[in-house]
């Protein structure tokens, strides 16, 4: 098995920091796709939504959903999430139901809500990291 790296336009490119936003696993399976955790920020490394966890959150999936996209998948083929929550801000729960409900409709994944005291970036409020993405090699 192999690990390919893919850089999606429209993400910051992590690469200069030691790690890749998107990685595809060939498998005889099929291919696994990994995506790092995604956080409110744009092509440019700018926050978006500084203080507002719903629309972090929206730019957040927003951003998985462009990662996901440059390998051919998308939203509906993540089984789960995890949300990493800025302790701060775990009182927000309606905010981040609604940007949820927004980007998955009746059909969401599963999900566990971490708080943590903080992190990468102190302006970062939630950063959403998905599972594995099983993708069946055409």
């Amino acid at each position: 098995m192999t690990r390919s790296v893919h850089v999606a336009a429209g993400l910051f490119d992590s690469r200069p920091y030691g790690f890749a936003q998107v990685t595809v696993i060939r498998t005889p399976f099929g291919d696994v796709v990994n995506v790092s955790g995604q956080v409110a920020w744009d092509a440019d490394r700018n926050i978006v939504g500084a203080g507002d966890i719903g629309r972090q959150l929206e730019k957040s999936l927003e951003n998985l959903a462009v990662a996901l996209a440059s390998v051919g998948a998308t939203l509906d083929d993540v089984g789960s999430l995890r949300l990493y929550i800025k302790l701060s801000h775990m009182h927000e729960s309606g905010a981040i139901t609604t940007a949820l409900r927004t980007a998955f409709g009746e059909n969401p994944p599963c999900a566990t809500w971490i708080g943590v005291p903080s992190l990468a970036n102190d302006a970062f409020l939630i950063e959403v990291e998905p599972s594995n993405v099983f993708l069946a090699r055409k």
